[in-house]
């Protein structure tokens, strides 16, 4: 498959939840363990440093690994660090990502905190039944709110580190078209992220060793999956559905 022109185009509807998940494990199955180790020690330094500054570099590793993959070529660990190269770019993206999730979290904390203090009980006395039961809807009620925003925010962000990669794009622009290409397929992309989500909460249930046994699989998908959005040039036969036309 060939990359897209103009630079900015990406396809619209194209996303199989499934088919993505039977793409990424076919991508890195030869090389499974390698991926398991990368995958492992990009979570694990990316989760070393306060917002997110090595959780950029070691994501668009794994991207630049897995594209190699895709490519036929064999990988190297050393693919991982390769993500220090877009250092800067991927920051930002980064940033973008983290500081709007910050910014909903903030409000939650305050009702929570804020109600807990105010339905604590005076003097040795009771709290007021329906006032710790209304003090629980809002609460359920933002909690779900938080959660739907959150959800909405990683659907948008999904291909922001691909396209750094992939495209040479910057942080913002990386984060604008990913943004674009996810909308137009919000609901598929909202299901393999659902499915990854499931994968890696059964791997959690495995004592959490199984989560990085699940994220290989995982990462590959969001790849198949921005292949089947933006294309992928110097690939060596298709393993995607052919697409429909593309957008811009």
């Amino acid at each position: 498959m060939q990359n897209l022109s103009p630079a900015t185009a990406f396809r619209r509807g194209v996303v199989q939840p499934v088919f993505c998940l039977k793409s990424g494990w076919s991508l890195v199955r030869d090389q499974y363990w390698l991926f398991v180790g990368m995958s492992a020690v990009a979570i694990i330094l990316g989760s070393l440093v306060p917002f997110g500054i090595l959780f950029g570099p070691m994501m668009c590793g794994i991207y630049i690994a897995l594209f190699q993959r895709r490519r036929d070529l064999t990988v190297e660990f050393g693919a991982l660090f390769k993500g220090f190269d877009f250092f800067g770019e991927s920051i930002v993206a980064t940033l973008i990502h983290y500081v709007p999730i910050v910014i909903i979290i903030i409000p939650f904390y305050i009702v929570l905190y804020g109600g807990l203090f105010l339905i604590m009980p005076r003097q040795g006395g009771e709290a007021d039944p329906s006032t710790l039961f209304g003090f629980f809807a809002v609460l359920i009620v933002f909690g779900l709110i938080m959660m739907v925003l959150i959800v909405l925010l990683s659907v948008v962000f999904t291909f922001s580190y691909p396209l750094i990669i992939d495209r040479k794009m910057s942080g913002l622009d990386a984060v604008k078209l990913s943004a674009k290409g996810a909308l137009a397929n919000f609901w598929p992309l909202l299901g393999l992220l659902l499915l990854n989500g499931l994968i890696g909460f059964a791997g959690v249930l495995l004592c959490y060793v199984g989560i990085f046994l699940a994220l290989p699989v995982t990462f590959a998908a969001i790849a198949a999956a921005y292949e089947q959005v933006f294309g992928l040039g110097d690939v060596q036969g298709p393993i995607l559905p052919p697409p429909p036309p593309s957008f811009t």
